[in-house]
C-alpha cells in the first residue's frame, strides 16, 4: 500500500469515527431529554413517562398534565435555542475569523433585546398593549421586533467590518454597539410603566419554560428556516477560513455568503432570544466545544455537530437551573454565566496570541 492509499484509508476511517460519534450525540440527547422529563420538583419514573408519551391510560393526572404542559414544550423549545444559539455561534466566528465571536459578545443579542423592549415597552407607552399578551400575531410580532434588532446590529457590524481589517478592533467596536442599545434599552425602562418593567427584566433573566405549544408553532418553523439557511452554506463558510481573497479566487460570492449569514445568524438569535431572553455564553462555547471533539472545522461536519452540542448543553442547562428535587428554578442565564464564562477565559487564555483558531 502506497502513501496515497495510506492517507485516504486514513481520512476515510477519522470520517467514519466522527460519523459514529454523531450517532453518540443523538443517543446523549435522548438520554439527557429522558432525564429532564424525569427529574424536578416533582420525579416521574421512566415508565409513566413512556406512558405519558404514548397516550397509554392508567396515568396520574397530574403527571400526565405536568409532562404535557409543561416539561415536553420546555424541553422542545431548550432544544431550539441550543441549536439555533450554537449555529449562529458558529457562522459568525467562521465570518470573524474570531474565537470568541458569538451574538451576545458582538452586541446582536443586545439588538434583539432592544428589539424586543421596544414591542414591550415602547409599544405599551404608545397604545397602551402589551404585546407578549398577544396571540400568534403578536408572537409574530415579537419575534418580527427581536430579528430586526439582530439584524440592525448586524448589518452595523458588516458595515463597519469593511474598513476594519483587525478582528479586536471589530470586536471592540460590536462590544460598543452592545452597549448603546443597552443605553437605548435603559431609556425605554426608566419611562415605562412598573408591570411593563418587570416583565422585561423576568424575560432578561432567560428561561425555556415560558413557552406554550401555540408559541412553538411560530418559533421552530422560523429555528428550521434560519438552520435551512445554515444547510446551503458549508462550503462557502469552509472558504472563508482561508480568507475572503482565498474565497474570491474559488468563485465564492463573498457578498452573497455575508448577507445569508446576516440572515440566518440575526432570524435564530433574534427568535431565540424573543422567546426564552438573551441567552449568553452558548454560542460561543459550543463550536469550541465541538471543534475540540471532532478534531475539524470543516463545517460540513461541524453544523451537525453544534446544532446537537448545543441542543445536549441547553437541556442540561435547563435540568440544572431546576435543581431537580427543589422548588427553586434558576434563571437559565445563571446557569450559562456560571458554566460558560470559566470556558470563555480558558480560550483566551488557551489561544496564542496572534494565532489562527481555526484549521480544516
Amino acid at each position: 500500500m502506497n502513501q496515497s492509499e495510506k492517507n485516504s484509508t486514513s481520512a476515510n476511517r477519522a470520517t467514519s469515527n466522527r460519523i459514529g460519534f454523531l450517532f453518540v450525540l443523538v443517543v446523549i440527547l435522548l438520554l439527557v431529554v429522558i432525564l429532564n422529563l424525569s427529574l424536578g420538583s416533582v420525579r416521574i419514573p421512566l415508565r409513566e413517562i413512556v406512558r405519558v408519551l404514548f397516550g397509554q391510560p392508567g396515568v396520574k393526572e397530574s403527571w400526565v398534565f405536568i409532562i404535557s404542559n409543561y416539561r415536553l414544550p420546555k424541553i422542545i423549545t431548550a432544544i431550539a435555542a441550543g441549536m439555533a444559539l450554537s449555529a449562529s455561534g458558529l457562522q459568525m466566528q467562521t465570518m470573524f475569523r474570531n474565537p470568541l465571536a458569538d451574538p451576545f459578545i458582538l452586541g446582536i443579542n443586545s439588538g434583539a433585546s432592544l428589539g424586543v423592549a421596544i414591542a414591550i415597552m415602547g409599544a405599551s407607552l404608545a397604545t397602551g398593549l402589551f404585546i407578549p399578551t398577544l396571540s400568534v400575531g403578536g408572537d409574530l410580532g415579537l419575534i418580527g421586533a427581536a430579528s430586526l434588532g439582530a439584524a440592525f446590529v448586524m448589518a452595523l457590524i458588516l458595515l463597519v467590518g469593511k474598513r476594519v481589517q483587525n478582528p479586536t478592533t471589530l470586536l471592540i467596536l460590536g462590544l460598543m454597539f452592545g452597549h448603546a442599545t443597552g443605553a437605548l434599552v435603559s431609556l425605554l425602562v426608566y419611562f415605562s410603566a412598573p408591570e411593563k418593567v418587570k416583565a422585561y427584566s423576568i424575560w432578561s433573566f432567560g428561561s425555556f419554560s415560558g413557552v406554550t405549544w401555540q408559541q412553538l408553532q411560530v418559533l421552530i418553523p422560523v429555528v428550521i428556516f434560519g438552520l435551512g439557511i445554515l444547510a446551503f452554506l458549508p462550503k462557502g463558510l469552509n472558504a472563508l477560513l482561508l480568507g475572503e481573497d482565498y474565497a474570491k479566487t474559488m468563485g465564492l460570492n463573498v457578498s452573497r455568503l455575508r448577507v445569508l449569514v446576516l440572515i440566518s445568524s440575526s432570524v435564530l438569535s433574534g427568535a431565540i432570544t424573543a422567546f426564552c431572553g438573551p441567552i449568553g455564553f452558548i454560542g460561543v462555547a459550543v463550536p469550541h466545544i465541538a471543534r475540540n471533539l471532532f478534531k475539524t472545522s470543516n463545517h460540513k461536519l461541524l453544523i451537525p455537530a453544534v446544532i446537537l452540542i448545543g441542543a445536549i448543553v441547553a437541556v442540561m442547562a435547563d435540568l440544572i437551573a431546576q435543581m431537580p428535587g427543589s422548588q427553586f428554578v434558576l434563571p437559565i442565564n445563571v446557569v450559562t454565566s456560571l458554566f460558560g464564562a470559566p470556558f470563555v477565559l480558558w480560550i483566551v487564555l488557551k489561544r496564542k496570541q496572534g494565532a489562527a483558531s481555526f484549521s480544516v
